[in-house]
């Protein structure tokens, strides 16, 4: 009789454990993918970007005025392919990742590098170099990436290309609901530092943008403030988002309405 009790108990637990997995499994699988989003801006002009995945991957992304072909390797994103339809020229960025698949080099052949350092803290330090063939690598920039609850919640640059003597920062913040963001269920893409706050799980609400400039005593500075309205569906993924700058420069709102389609 015991030994029908501990076998009853096992199957019992196993039932449970293939059920919650299988839940998790399911709540994945109701991630919401963006097919379209539509954007308007203060005078009525719409422009409108299109989606296409393969599974939770993504394709591609076709906007008015460039289209965005995505390459992966072993599940991560390894290359981003960006025609520029006015142009006609093509960039293309390749990824580089840990065996802890991180991201620790972004390259745009002939442009830039971008190498990122993991700390313990949780914080991403990184440089971006710019790198055209027949000049030496040029260090642009280098600075801070802060996170939390998986959100991109500053950053914080160093610009080293400037003249002698001077001092130049710039930094972004953000605020955020808790809501879902959609493009951080795209597979792979919250890898992608280099994206700034498109990665994160949650929508951001404000932004802060700060530059300052320090020559001997002298320190120029400015900010611009941007905030986000966001409208959501039944499960919290936004159906419309109205971005305006709360300080506008030149008189410009900046105003931009965002309808969302899954």
């Amino acid at each position: 009789m015991k030994k029908i009790t501990k076998i009853v108990w096992v199957l019992s637990f196993l039932f449970l454990f293939l059920f919650l997995n299988s839940c998790n499994g399911d709540k994945d699988n109701k991630a919401k993918l963006l097919k379209k989003i539509d954007e308007t801006s203060a005078n009525g002009t719409v422009k409108t970007t299109l989606y296409k995945y393969q599974d939770n991957k993504i394709v591609s992304i076709d906007k008015s005025q460039s289209h965005i072909d995505f390459t992966y390797a072993n599940g991560l994103i390894s290359k981003i392919k960006t025609l520029d339809k006015i142009s006609k020229l093509t960039t293309t960025v390749e990824y580089t990742y840990d065996k802890n698949e991180r991201l620790v080099r972004a390259v745009a052949l002939n442009q830039y590098k971008i190498n990122y350092i993991h700390n313990s803290d949780g914080t991403v330090s990184f440089e971006k170099w710019e790198t055209v063939t027949g000049n030496p690598d040029k260090k642009v920039y280098h600075g801070t990436l802060f996170f939390k609850n998986n959100n991109l919640i500053k950053e914080e640059r160093l610009l080293d290309d400037v003249a002698p003597g001077i001092v130049a920062t710039y930094s972004l913040s953000f605020e955020y609901d808790a809501k879902n963001n959609p493009f951080h269920f795209i597979k792979g893409y919250e890898k992608l530092l280099d994206q700034s706050n498109a990665i994160s799980l949650n929508n951001s609400l404000i932004s802060v943008v700060t530059a300052t400039e320090t020559k001997v005593d002298k320190t120029i500075s400015s900010a611009n403030f941007y905030k986000n309205s966001i409208t959501y569906d039944e499960e919290g993924y936004p159906l419309e988002k109205v971005s305006e700058a709360v300080m506008p420069a030149d008189g410009n709102s900046e105003y931009l309405k965002s309808e969302y389609f899954y």
